[in-house]
């Protein structure tokens, strides 16, 4: 049992030591990626078709019916839940935590995801359906790209590491927000109205000295359920409930906040992500040339992730340490500042995750869509390493 319950955590170890510690769930996600396009392209594609995507025979949940469904829409919300116990601890106690620390990721962020939508709106246009598109290329991957520049080992310093993440986190609370307004379907107010209350439960249960776990993970789940019946999509849930559990210090220096998050790491790097990766990322290339990769939706991608995020993250960094609104991370050369720039570009999870709500009713824009983050992530993530790898310095000792 024991051994059974803590299977991630030694996984993630055993990769860690191979590895490095940032590199490991970078490394794991090119692999699903790259798996996931190569059954995807092979006699074994039609069976990973209905593996995913085929009618289950049975599903306590009449909305979940696909096994892909149930990967999206529930095992996503925990992802979500452990982006909102980061979120929380960083604006808390972290890089988030001040003004004078916040400046720079957050204009960072926001341009770097403003610039990218700018970008595919330009090259995809504004007609409709295209035009929901707009999100897809405004995201970054945080474990693959922090994968990338745990390979790089110490070419990278640890100041632009921390912008990297923070930057990161920034743009998944941003992505969460857009993904709130813009993606969700028609509203059922009963539900939403049941949410509410399930979501002040637990508001109210977090402020309370003795946190019950049962308690709070029994609220988090009849969250999940009211959100997902409600017309908003259900990861929202898993944000919602991650702000609401206390970080508030025990005699031992942890809180329930923290355990959390240290518990649900391993599985979300090394099971939810991998596992999302690898029923989202399978695009089949029969029948498409190079014209495909020139359609404007995935083009627009693409050069939003690839383009975009670089001119739109080093444009602002540029211009922030240019009229004195803050300096560039401690002890970094412009040259790192770009190559960690072009590496926002690996788009990926949320990515995969925005090209599937922005068009529920084209399964072709969708694996459009997917063509087009993949193209632009390996673009991302090949240009950022190398400018990072050759055209920057180890430093000596």
């Amino acid at each position: 049992m024991m051994r059974t319950r803590h299977l991630p955590n030694l996984v993630a170890t055993r990769l860690r030591a191979m590895l490095g510690g940032d590199a490991a769930a970078g490394v794991l996600l090119i692999l699903v990626a790259v798996a996931a396009m190569l059954v995807a392209n092979s006699p074994l594609a039609h069976g990973y078709h209905d593996l995913f995507h085929g009618k289950l025979t049975w599903t306590p949940i009449a909305k979940l019916d696909s096994l892909h469904l149930w990967i999206n829409d529930a095992l996503m919300a925990v992802f979500f839940f452990v982006v909102g116990l980061e979120i929380k601890r960083e604006v808390l106690d972290g890089q988030l935590s001040s003004p004078a620390r916040r400046r720079l990721p957050v204009v960072a962020a926001i341009a770097g995801m403003a610039v990218p939508a700018l970008i595919y709106l330009a090259v995809a246009g504004t007609a409709m359906p295209l035009q929901r598109g707009w999100a897809v290329p405004a995201a970054t991957d945080i474990a693959f790209a922090m994968g990338v520049i745990g390979l790089l080992g110490r070419r990278v310093p640890a100041s632009l590491r921390l912008f990297l993440l923070t930057v990161a986190i920034v743009d998944d609370l941003g992505a969460v927000a857009i993904i709130a307004l813009f993606y969700t379907a028609s509203i059922k107010l009963g539900w939403l109205i049941a949410a509410l209350a399930v979501l002040g439960a637990m508001i109210a249960l977090g402020r309370r000295r003795s946190h019950s776990y049962a308690a709070t993970i029994a609220l988090a789940v009849a969250l999940w359920f009211c959100v997902l019946n409600s017309g908003v999509h259900a990861t929202i849930a898993g944000v919602a409930a991650a702000f609401t559990i206390p970080m508030t210090l025990g005699r031992g220096g942890d809180s329930m906040l923290l355990r959390m998050e240290h518990a649900l790491v391993p599985w979300n790097g090394y099971v939810i992500v991998p596992l999302f990766g690898f029923a989202n990322a399978g695009v089949s290339l029969d029948g498409i040339g190079l014209a495909g990769f020139v359609d404007p939706l995935p083009l627009g991608i693409a050069a939003g992730l690839f383009i975009g995020k670089q001119i739109g993250i080093f444009g602002a960094v540029l211009t922030a340490e240019k009229v004195g609104f803050a300096a560039r991370p401690q002890g970094s050369t412009w040259l790192q500042v770009w190559g960690v720039s072009v590496l926002c570009g690996i788009g990926f999870t949320m990515s995969l995750f925005i090209g599937a709500l922005a068009f529920p009713a084209h399964p072709d824009l969708i694996e459009e869509a997917k063509l087009g983050v993949l193209t632009g992530s390996l673009l991302s993530a090949l240009c950022g390493f190398t400018i990072l790898r050759v055209l920057t310095r180890r430093p000596a000792g």
